[in-house]
């Protein structure tokens, strides 16, 4: 039986009752183009099991958080929408959740502009990622680059989220959140629910030519970088070159071994299988012929994937309704808790 749009509308607001406390999980994903391996297993597999557990769920295309990096806009549009397209592809649907994008409700950066006012300058210039991505892009860093923590604080506490999928390198994120609203709350009455994390259960994927760091799309050594569009055999030559060592038998120890261990858990991830089950059946296999064995299992679990996404970027209509009608739903949950934040802070 199909859920009414009435109810549906209730759950996400969270107007069934007085005391009802609604479980809403956010999240969101920077527009970087067709997601690669390591987005896919670290968070949108994720989401689609909670998409089917949580009765609201709102995942957004992070355009501004996008802004922090350089970028032509004419690429950024396209990222958005191929962003959009994996995303469905990979199993989001839009009928179990609000997909949208980040600056089509303007509300995001209103409250982070109040938020703002509530952090202080330190607590973020201690922040990793800030020294990281400032160093990377060898500048000074801008007053974006410094804030988007603030600014992902805004999106959450926006919809009063209650659970947030992070990855093991955004928790001191949300740790900022949680104290943001805490201190929201000590100043203004209790308003904000604290967000608590939901942590993958995956193993951080790592790149496949340094195993010391994640696989990212930035990476400069294209090899390097697993895409869930890539063709079969760019999937096999990346596999092949990936970086392992001179032992040939198939291990798992991420610190002695982070090459091998890191195909082991790729292996492990996308066939549903554990650690344990996956070393079992390559007892009788050396490093090189389990690279193949992995390329193959990545070829199989993204065939379908692939194909949706190439069917999804020729109906670029369709992509863009799906964002504009995701957001039209996030702003009718965003708005009645904005005005309230707006009465509480003073402006009306």
């Amino acid at each position: 039986m199909a859920t009414p749009s009435g109810l549906i509308r209730a759950l996400h607001r969270g107007t069934l009752g007085q005391n009802m406390v609604v479980d809403r999980i956010f999240s969101g994903i920077q527009p970087t183009g067709t997601p690669h391996l390591g987005n896919y297993l670290g968070a949108i597999q994720n989401w689609v099991n909670l998409q089917e557990k949580c009765s609201s769920v709102l995942y957004s295309i992070m355009d501004m958080h996008s802004l922090t990096m350089p970028k032509e806009p004419a690429v950024l549009r396209q990222n958005i929408l191929d962003t959009t397209a994996a995303m469905l592809a990979c199993g989001i649907d839009p009928k179990k959740c609000f997909l949208f994008r980040q600056s089509l409700v303007p509300e995001h950066a209103e409250l982070a502009w109040i938020l703002g006012c509530l952090t202080n300058v330190p607590r973020l210039l201690r922040l990793p990622q800030w020294k990281m991505k400032r160093a990377s892009q060898n500048s000074e860093g801008t007053v974006g680059l410094l804030t988007y923590p603030v600014l992902q604080a805004a999106d959450i506490l926006l919809y009063k989220s209650t659970r947030v999928p992070v990855g093991e390198d955004q928790v001191l994120h949300l740790e900022l959140a949680q104290d943001i609203a805490q201190h929201f709350n000590k100043k203004y009455g209790e308003f904000f629910p604290v967000p608590k994390a939901i942590l993958s259960t995956t193993k951080k994927i790592k790149s496949l030519r340094d195993p010391s760091v994640k696989m990212s799309k930035s990476d400069p050594q294209k090899l390097a970088t697993v895409n869930i569009a890539d063709s079969p055999d760019e999937i096999v030559l990346k596999f092949r070159k990936a970086v392992t060592d001179f032992t040939s038998e198939v291990t798992y120890d991420p610190i002695a071994r982070p090459g091998v261990s890191n195909l082991v858990s790729i292996h492990a991830a996308v066939t549903g299988l554990s650690i344990k089950e996956v070393l079992h059946q390559a007892t009788d296999l050396d490093t090189a012929h389990y690279k193949m064995v992995v390329a193959e299992s990545v070829i199989q679990k993204f065939a379908p994937i692939r194909n949706e996404i190439k069917k999804l970027q020729e109906d670029k209509s369709h992509l863009v309704k799906v964002l504009e009608d995701g957001a039209e739903k996030a702003k009718e949950l965003a708005a009645p808790i904005y005005q309230e934040i707006r009465r509480l802070v003073g402006f009306q």
